[in-house]
């Protein structure tokens, strides 16, 4: 008696439910479309002409990142409505940060049992991570391996291009002693620290962080400062920006100034606010730590000149964003100095 002819959906791979994955989030990804995107979904590529006339000398930037384990967290209360900000997020500050404006994002969702409502939940994040950068969604992978994840679990990945005018480009040489720091207010520790942030969570459990629960405060999406910070860069010059992931401004600010400089950082210039004091005090974490692992509140920071401010400071303002002086440049050897 011969056996029963095997079928993709038998080996745990289910070609329809991709294919309903694709009309559930078409309008999601059309509402991220921008005049130069060429096609829609379903080409093997996804199709961006540069306008013409509108770069002199372009510059492309790419950026492609994760949103670590906070995917667990995600997973874990059922919660996917916002780790696609996260995503998009990580990719489009790190491109920000050299002066481009984001163009184009392409997602990698894999998964060993593609449960259609979860996707479209991730996907729709990332639609509107993307409205919120004004980048536009062209393309994606949804990958459905059986075996290779358990059910209820699946991976992220996100890539950005971006493009910048040669010489507009901001890469932290024309930083100098004297400058200024501008500290940009997080929305929580973003996507860094979350192997630490779930051993914390394993001690206290879910409890009351200053009158919202611990899990939904530490889901909050990452910050998207594209808008901001390139209506800041209109209008005044902006020597430096770093985009602080995970290190901490411990690790990220050396990145962008030259190493003839050390970066003074006064610590009581700004509140960390209250996810990162329960960190610290449930954990036990010290200050070192906390600076190195999380972004302790300040989720990018902008190197100005002196004489530039309090324009930025109100620019920034003026787009919601909380900023604060927190520091300055000073000769030395490509540190950061807490004072």
């Amino acid at each position: 008696m011969s056996e029963k002819p095997l079928t993709y959906k038998d080996a745990g791979v289910d070609i329809d439910a991709g294919n309903a994955l694709v009309e559930r989030i078409r309008p999601a990804v059309a509402a991220t479309r921008r005049p130069e995107v060429l096609a829609g979904l379903g080409g093997f590529g996804g199709l961006f002409a540069l306008p013409p006339g509108r770069y002199r000398e372009p510059v492309l930037v790419s950026g492609t990142d994760g949103v670590g384990t906070k995917l667990k967290l995600a997973q874990q209360t059922g919660r996917h409505d916002t780790i696609g900000i996260d995503l998009v997020a990580m990719c489009v500050n790190d491109v920000l940060v050299t002066g481009a404006e984001p163009l184009f994002f392409l997602d990698y969702f894999a998964c060993g049992r593609l449960d259609v409502d979860v996707a479209a939940a991730v996907v729709e994040g990332i639609a509107e991570g993307c409205r919120q950068a004004g980048a536009a969604l062209i393309g994606g992978e949804t990958a459905e391996m059986p075996d290779m994840y358990a059910d209820g679990e699946y991976d992220l990945a996100g890539f950005c291009v971006g493009a910048v005018e040669r010489d507009a480009m901001i890469d932290g040489s024309r930083v100098a002693a004297g400058d200024v720091l501008i500290g940009i207010a997080s929305s929580g520790p973003h996507s860094n620290g979350y192997s630490l942030i779930r051993r914390v969570l394993e001690r206290t459990g879910d409890v009351d962080i200053d009158g919202q629960p611990a899990t939904k405060r530490l889901l909050a999406p990452t910050r998207i400062y594209v808008r901001p910070v390139r209506k800041l860069m209109e209008q005044v010059p902006v020597k430096g920006l770093a985009h602080i992931t995970g290190g901490g401004i411990t690790e990220n600010l050396p990145r962008i100034h030259p190493d003839t400089l050390d970066a003074e950082i006064d610590i009581g210039s700004w509140r960390r606010g209250p996810v990162f004091d329960w960190l610290a005090e449930s954990g036990g974490i010290d200050y070192a730590e906390m600076r190195r692992t999380f972004n302790c509140g300040v989720g990018m920071i902008a190197v100005v000149s002196e004489e530039h401010v309090d324009a930025a400071l109100e620019s920034l303002a003026a787009s919601g964003e909380r900023a604060w002086r927190i520091g300055r440049m000073a000769a030395g050897s490509g540190k950061v100095q807490y004072v």
